[in-house]
């Protein structure tokens, strides 16, 4: 799961005369480091748990008892700790007729993670069980690659059960555990080096340039597409660039940031934070594709009332050619809030090097890692940016006459379309 995450497992186990609970929660880096869960006893937790837990049989409440409580805390990225949590509960019950039993878990519930939920049973069958008998995570330990996009979100069960044969869990074989690629793994273990040496921070700057670069690729962050859509229908190579240097400079800015928020709060919801600058950036987008949209209709003759002739006469295409940076140009502020907004929504990665290098003393070295970060966004934008004013140049020494005026005439309507289409995408996806 993601470096904000925080994972509840709760695992039923019914009998005649009492019902036990294996809950175990399991805390990412961030949320670790921001509640300081390493000075937190078990058994403290534990009884947190234990309140957050509302279960009753035949509408009479449980009240659980803390068996056994053992914390563990694992080394996750940048050699920042992550917490496991380990509750063994108990409860009377009386499940020597048919029953019904509901169970729910309110803990943790504004923050991000996976809830799964298992029930089996010792001499008591269920009659209509509605969950498995097996976690698909091995209790927390594992989580499936292929549903990671859309994590596992079980609050609340509703089982009815009788005196019977029962079911046992089933051993479970993992679906596949989730680990970071090599890139990151390795930089991740340079971080929390205890001897840096000056060819390791290189390598690690290396590194943390491929990464960006990597993050500005990945689908679904719109940031190729608009870097595209700036630099290239206005043929200007220094439009890439400033692009280019907007996403850098916000980028950097927001991790440090956020950096600096989450360590000096242990309420704030970090992956809240990244939800609302998902947000505000998809709206920015917007905004400015709706403003490219109506300047581009304006500049288009026939779509404002002007005549045809008036349309594709000597004064648009006096226009285009000397206004190749003024008539369909955009200014400067426009490139630089696109750039913004796409830098606005710091990279978790980069954050969790942040946080671990300056846990071990050497913030100016996750300083200049996250500037790296910054960097190889940048490189990746610029570059796709630099290959479509080639592209589009070369595209219109080869069409000429009618088929060239046209597609000088609606490119900008359509491109500033799909600006707008993207922007709104990038807007409303963090609310589902």
């Amino acid at each position: 799961m993601g470096n904000f995450s925080v994972n509840h497992y709760h695992g039923l186990h019914l009998h005649p005369d009492r019902v036990d609970v294996l809950s175990v929660v399991d805390v990412a880096e961030i949320p670790t480091l921001q509640q300081n869960l390493k000075s937190r006893s078990a058994d403290e937790w534990c009884g947190s748990v234990v309140g957050g837990l509302r279960s009753t049989v035949d509408g009479s409440a449980l009240r659980f008892t803390v068996r056994r409580a053992e914390k563990t805390q694992p080394v996750g990225q940048a050699d920042l700790l992550t917490t496991r949590l380990v509750c063994e509960l108990t409860a009377p019950a009386d499940i020597t007729k048919p029953v019904r039993l509901d169970f729910a878990d309110s803990g943790d519930a504004d923050r991000v993670g996976w809830r799964e939920i298992t029930a089996v049973g010792t001499d008591v069958a269920f009659t209509d069980p509605p969950v498995p008998t097996t976690s698909v995570t091995n209790e927390l330990r594992d989580y499936p690659e292929d549903l990671l996009s859309s994590p596992m979100d079980v609050r609340s069960v509703q089982l009815r059960a009788a005196p019977g044969e029962g079911s046992a869990p089933l051993k479970v074989e993992s679906g596949g555990v989730t680990t970071l690629n090599s890139a990151a793994a390795a930089l991740n273990g340079i971080v929390g080096s205890r001897d840096l040496t000056p060819w390791l921070g290189f390598l690690a700057v290396l590194l943390s340039l491929v990464l960006g670069a990597s993050h500005a690729a990945l689908p679904g962050h719109g940031k190729t597409l608009i870097a595209a859509y700036l630099a290239g229908r206005e043929g200007r190579p220094r439009d890439a660039f400033v692009v280019g240097a907007s996403v850098t400079v916000t980028h950097t800015g927001g991790v440090l940031v956020l950096g600096l928020v989450i360590s000096a709060s242990s309420s704030l919801a970090g992956e809240n934070v990244l939800r609302w600058l998902g947000i505000a950036s998809g709206l920015l987008i917007t905004v400015i594709g709706v403003l490219l949209l109506r300047s581009a209709l304006q500049r288009t003759p026939s779509l404002v009332g002007h005549g045809h002739g008036h349309g594709h006469g000597h004064g648009h295409g006096h226009g285009h050619g000397h206004g190749h940076g003024h008539g369909h140009g955009y200014s400067r502020s426009s490139l630089i809030g696109m750039g913004a907004a796409n830098g606005l929504v710091p990279s978790p990665s980069a954050l969790v090097v942040l946080l671990g290098a300056a846990a071990l003393g050497r913030t100016w070295f996750g300083v200049l890692l996250v500037l790296g970060y910054g960097l190889g966004m940048a490189a990746t934008l610029t570059a796709v940016g630099l290959l479509l004013v080639k592209v589009r140049s070369r595209v219109e020494h080869l069409l000429e006459g009618r088929v060239s005026r046209l597609l000088s005439r609606w490119a900008p309507i359509g491109t500033a379309s799909m600006v707008v289409v993207v922007g709104f995408w990038l807007m409303v996806q963090p609310l589902w």
